[in-house]
């Protein structure tokens, strides 16, 4: 098939169209009139195509997306910035935008005028009879000729139409319908990776608990084996632990296993398709200043994305509505056809000749009676917007709901955390006081294995309470609509 490339400047085009369409009207030859007329036809067709190929190349180019990311290790910032433009969701979003932009040119190209080419061909084995009175007598002749060919070319315009009212006023809220459906996206997509960036955090951070918590239990080992050869201490205390170390070594393994699980996750939220782990930076003094928000500023439902997107959602219900209030009016359109009649009893001789005609007139259609489809349609718009508002009570109470229980859930996390700070040091504080106890004789071993294990059970119920807080205040800016998308 041939296509042509689509330009930016239309005017090539135009002064093709215009070359053609005085090679119609110049050529003396009848045949060479209607060939410059096929062409003439074809050759808009080839510039539709060439316009549809343009717009579907530079859609997808959009799936031309770097999947690359540098050594450098990578900030909570950075994995957001990557999700926003490699994440399947929100690519998908981007493209429902550029189809509602497509459905609304579809729309508006009702008002401009609809042009068609025709031809037709007909060979007459037998002319058809018709009845005149000759003397006064009714006598059957034949008439016309044998062959005739008829190019035409038809424009329609239309110049009111209800249908294509709606499709207009309709076209900017579904647009911007799309655009919301990629905000929601977006947010999602913040929050997704945010709480996952912190859960590999969470899990590295375990890895560093169950590492520094071997390495004081092989020290606890040999410590015991010494006192156990020195004759200070039985094998009891060895046995013991060793016990400890064992469990403690098998926590690590468990603990670096779920990092590699926790990067996978990470990887599915941002869209990354590569196979090697990156590293991550951050700082935990900035994290743990980033941990508080404003607990007594109010709920402005305005700014969730949900009510947005329902809001906009009832202007196209209501739009719908004006439309079926209005479908009883008549729809008007103007046409033109311009036809070459070539007519022969020899098809040599067929394009030897043209009877050209044209002709203009206007189309008048009054919808008079439907079967009561127009009064049942708009009965249903009013009861879909009666629907669509107790939609809006449902999603008022739902977000309520949410946002209670979003800052009640951050409230008693931030006084988990400060709880656990306190039993974390402490608990560090009695393990050094119960270890120097035991070196010098006064503490038997087991106590030294309770106090190491409250401070294992302290630093990772510390480390949980941080990661919970954090996710809490994820949701609670999520359930406040205060989320940022870069």
């Amino acid at each position: 098939m041939l296509l042509l490339p689509p330009f930016k400047n239309n005017s090539v085009y135009l002064w093709v169209a215009i070359f053609l369409f005085r090679l119609i009207y110049h050529t003396g030859n009848m045949f060479h009139k209607v060939l410059f007329t096929v062409l003439f036809l074809c050759f808009f067709t080839i510039i539709a195509q060439a316009q549809v190929t343009g717009t579907i190349t530079t859609n997808n180019s959009a799936h031309s997306l770097s999947n690359d990311i540098s050594n450098k290790p990578l900030s909570l910032n950075d994995c957001i910035s990557f999700a926003l433009k490699s994440q399947p969701a929100i690519n998908q979003a981007y493209l429902d935008e550029a189809i509602a932009k497509s459905n609304n040119k579809i729309a508006w190209s009702g008002w401009l005028p609809q042009v068609t080419g025709s031809a037709n061909y007909t060979n007459y084995f037998q002319l058809p009879t018709s009845f005149t009175r000759v003397n006064g007598v009714l006598t059957p002749i034949q008439s016309g000729v044998k062959i005739t060919s008829i190019p035409a070319v038809t424009a329609n315009q239309t110049i009111f139409n209800p249908e294509v009212m709606l499709a207009t006023k309709a076209a900017k809220l579904n647009t911007q319908q799309a655009k919301l459906g990629t905000d929601a996206v977006k947010i999602n997509l913040v929050a997704d990776v945010s709480k996952a960036f912190y859960n590999l955090l969470l899990s590295i951070a375990h890895t560093g608990v169950y590492r520094e918590d071997t390495a004081r239990l092989k020290k606890n080992q040999m410590d015991a084996l010494n006192r156990y050869k020195s004759g200070i201490a039985d094998k009891v205390d060895y046995k013991q632990a060793t016990i400890s170390l064992n469990n403690s070594l098998s926590q690590l393994k468990t603990a670096s296993e779920t990092v590699f699980a926790r990067y996978a996750q990470l990887k599915q939220v941002m869209g990354y398709t590569g196979e090697n782990n990156f590293d991550v930076a951050f700082d935990t003094s900035l994290m743990l200043r980033e941990i508080y928000t404003d607990t007594l500023t109010t709920l402005q439902i305005e700014k969730r994305i949900e009510y947005q997107q329902l809001k906009n959602l009832k202007q196209i219900q209501k739009e719908s509505t004006n439309y079926y209030k209005l479908a009883w009016l008549p729809s008007l359109s103007a046409f033109y056809s311009y036809n070459q009649a070539f007519q022969n009893n020899k098809f040599g001789d067929l394009y030897s000749k043209a009877y050209p005609y044209s002709l203009f007139g206007l189309q008048l259609n009054i919808p008079l009676f439907t079967g009561f489809r127009r009064v049942e349609n708009l009965h249903k718009a009013h009861l879909q917007e009666q629907r669509t508002n107790w939609d809006e009570v449902n999603l008022k109470l739902a977000i309520y709901a949410q946002y209670k229980q979003a800052i009640a859930t951050y409230k008693s996390n931030l006084y988990y955390l400060q709880t656990q700070a306190e039993n974390k040091d402490m608990a560090r504080e009695v393990y050094n006081i119960v270890k120097l106890q035991y070196s010098m004789g006064i503490k038997p071993y087991l106590d030294v294995i309770i106090a190491e294990s409250q401070l294992q059970t302290a630093e990772i119920n510390y480390l949980n309470s941080l990661y919970q807080l954090l996710a809490s205040k994820i949701d609670l800016e999520k359930a406040m609509g205060t989320i940022t998308t870069l």
